[in-house]
């Protein structure tokens, strides 16, 4: 996962600090992670990563299934999680080399980088991207907090998708991942989108501040070792309605307690019928 500027982790999940000093906002991806239930697609992940683990390991699973069941059974559940760090980790480079790229600084391309940032680099030569006349800003903070939520925005960006190749400006989110489709997205992700564009303000590199840009487009830019596809996604008000609802949501879990005191019943006879059930005083 990526580490934006102003984020910081707290019990309840990341959240932004706000420079001018107010309450601090929850982040958008936190949001999302409270309220959509994911496990229609983690759980089918992870138990194919497990059995491929296993048919890949099937003499030693024979073996440790009666010589070492309770060690084996640790590691199988640890499959799917050490790979979801992987992913998150790679992921979060892949990230921060095309914030590099789009503002034109310096950075080094490792092994395991350099096929998605290729892809980046056919997506910007495919689209005629000029980095320095189309690149509006990478990796900014944009505020709600009328709301009480932030984000940052991977990429706002002038593509020529409007009648006669006019310019429109695109909000763009970068998703990566080693398996699924370069076409595959999931529905949050137009409401991840549809919270980062209705938001109020955006902060600049020195915490000054200015509206929200408009935007006239969003989508998802999936970057794949060898394909690529940027998705448009439906980010209008209905997204963001669906949205507001899920942060309601994700603020009540974050504020309600982790328990509750239990109730006493009152010193009263215990009925016949139940003294057989419990050990009476």
């Amino acid at each position: 996962m990526t580490s934006p500027r102003h984020a910081h982790a707290t019990d309840n999940g990341r959240y932004y600090t706000d420079p001018a000093g107010g309450p601090d906002l929850v982040s958008v991806t936190n949001v999302l992670d409270t309220s959509v239930n994911k496990t229609r697609s983690l759980m089918p992940w992870g138990v194919k990563l497990t059995i491929e683990w296993i048919l890949d390991h099937r003499i030693e699973v024979a073996r440790r299934a009666t010589t070492d069941r309770a060690e084996l059974t640790k590691q199988l559940k640890q499959i799917h999680q050490d790979a979801r760090e992987v992913a998150s980790d790679l992921g979060t480079v892949i990230h921060h080399a095309a914030e590099k790229r789009l503002l034109g600084a310096p950075f080094a391309v490792t092994r395991e980088v350099a096929p998605y940032l290729h892809q980046l680099e056919l997506f910007l030569s495919f689209w005629g991207v000029d980095i320095d006349k189309h690149v509006v800003a990478a990796e900014i903070t944009c505020l709600h907090r009328r709301l009480g939520y932030a984000g940052t925005a991977d990429l706002m960006i002038w593509l020529p998708t409007g009648p006669d190749r006019q310019l429109e400006l695109w909000l763009i989110d970068f998703k990566t991942s080693a398996t699924r489709s370069a076409k595959s997205v999931y529905p949050e992700n137009t409401q991840q989108l549809a919270a980062l564009r209705y938001c109020e303000t955006v902060l600049l590199p020195d915490d000054t501040e200015e509206p929200m840009p408009e935007i006239q487009k969003a989508g998802v830019l999936n970057l794949r070792a060898k394909s690529h596809a940027l998705v448009e996604m439906p980010a209008g008000r209905d997204a963001h309605r669906a949205f507001r609802g899920a942060l309601e949501n994700a603020l009540w879990h974050h504020a309600a307690p982790s328990s509750y005191p239990a109730l006493l019943a009152p010193d009263q006879p215990v009925p016949a019928r139940w003294r057989n059930y419990r050990k009476v005083a």
